[in-house]
C-alpha cells in the first residue's frame, strides 16, 4: 500500500500576513479523501525523529540552538520566520516522515510526505522557510542503516536546493540533481552534482525536454537504488515567486517522467511536496494532488 506522511501539526499557523501558505497541507490531504484517490489507511502520522538522525546530517550545535529556540535573530531572518516550538516540532516530524516514507518505499514502490522538501535547510543553517533538510536526514538514514548503497536526489522545485546541494558536497554515493530558476532565490548557489539553470519564462516543450534527457542519463551513470524527488509546484505560470511558465499540464507530465523512470530501472523514491505560491490556492493543491493522483495511477 501507499503510504503518504500528514500530521495536523504540518498547517502550524505562521504569523498574521506571511505568505507561505500553510493551509495547503490539510487540504491536499483533504482533497484526495473527498475525491477518492486515496483512503484514510494510506495516511499515517510520523512521531518525532531522533536527535540521531537530525544530528548524523546537521550540525549538533544548530540543532541545540533550534531545540532550544536560541538561535540568532539574523539567522531566524534568514529562515523567514520566528521560531516557536510548535515550528521546530513541525519540522522533526516532517523528517520522520521522509524517513518512514522511505522505508515504504521500499515495500510499494512510491511514498509520500504531504510537506518536506525542505532543501534549503543546510548541514549548519536553516533558509527559505526551511530549518531540517528531510530527504537529506532520510538519506543519510538509509545510508547508515544499509538500506541503500547508493542514491539519487531529484529536486525539480523552482528554486535550486542549495542546501542539499552543500550537505552531499563530499558524499559520492548521494548524486544531486537540482533544475531550478537561474535568477530565483537562493541567490547564492551551492553546487550540486549537477545543476540545470533555467531562464525566466522557461515554459513546457524545453522543460520537459531537459528533464526527458537528463534523468535517464543520470540514472544510467549513478546507479542509483533509491531515488528521493522534490516535486514543488512553484514551477507554475502562475506562481507569484517562481519565474517560469509552465502549465498544470507540464507539471503532471513532469512527475509522470520521474514516475515512470523509477518504474522502469525499478527504483524506489519517496516524494516530498516543496514549494507552491500561486495566488490562487486552489491552483496550488489541485497541482500538488495531481503528483499523488499520478503516483496512484502508475504505481496501484
Amino acid at each position: 500500500m501507499i503510504k503518504i506522511a500528514y500530521h495536523p501539526i504540518y498547517a502550524h499557523p505562521l504569523p498574521a500576513g506571511h505568505r507561505f501558505p500553510m493551509v495547503k497541507y490539510e487540504l491536499i490531504p483533504a482533497q484526495l479523501l473527498h475525491e477518492g484517490t486515496i483512503e484514510a489507511q494510506h495516511l499515517f502520522a510520523p512521531e518525532p525523529t531522533t536527535e540521531e538522525n537530525i544530528t548524523t546530517t546537521h550540525d549538533a550545535a544548530y540543532w541545540q540552538q533550534l531545540k532550544a529556540l536560541t538561535l540568532p535573530y539574523k539567522e531566524q531572518r534568514r529562515i523567514g520566520f520566528p521560531l516557536d516550538a510548535q515550528l521546530v516540532e513541525r519540522e522533526i516530524r516532517i523528517a520522520q516522515g521522509t524517513i518512514d516514507g522511505a522505508i515504504y518505499a521500499q515495500k510499494n514502490g512510491v511514498a509520500f510526505n504531504v510537506a518536506g522538501g525542505t532543501h534549503h535547510a543546510g548541514s549548519n543553517w536553516g533558509e527559505g522557510f526551511c530549518l531540517l533538510n528531510d530527504q537529506a536526514i532520510a538519506a543519510n538514514y538509509l545510508l547508515n542503516h544499509q538500506l541503500a548503497k547508493r542514491i539519487l536526489i531529484v529536486d525539480l522545485d523552482v528554486h535550486q536546493g542549495n542546501g542539499t546541494a552543500e550537505i552531499f558536497t563530499n558524499e559520492d554515493r548521494v548524486f544531486t540533481f537540482s533544475m531550478h530558476g537561474e535568477k530565483n532565490f537562493p541567490f547564492r548557489k551551492e553546487q550540486s552534482d549537477l545543476d540545470i539553470p533555467l531562464a525566466d519564462d522557461t515554459q513546457d516543450e524545453e522543460f520537459l525536454s531537459i528533464l526527458n534527457d537528463k534523468l535517464p542519463t543520470i540514472i544510467k551513470k549513478h546507479q542509483p537504488n533509491f531515488i528521493f524527488y522534490l516535486s514543488g509546484v512553484d514551477v507554475l505560470e502562475s506562481d507569484k515567486l517562481g519565474k517560469l511558465s509552465l502549465s498544470k499540464q507540464a507539471c503532471k507530465q513532469r512527475d509522470q517522467i520521474v514516475f515512470e523512470n523509477c518504474l522502469k530501472n525499478n527504483i524506489p523514491l519517496q516524494v516530498s511536496m516543496g514549494g507552491g505560491y500561486s495566488e490562487d490556492i486552489k491552483i496550488i493543491v489541485d497541482a500538488h494532488c495531481n503528483t499523488f493522483r499520478t503516483a496512484f495511477h502508475l504505481f496501484s
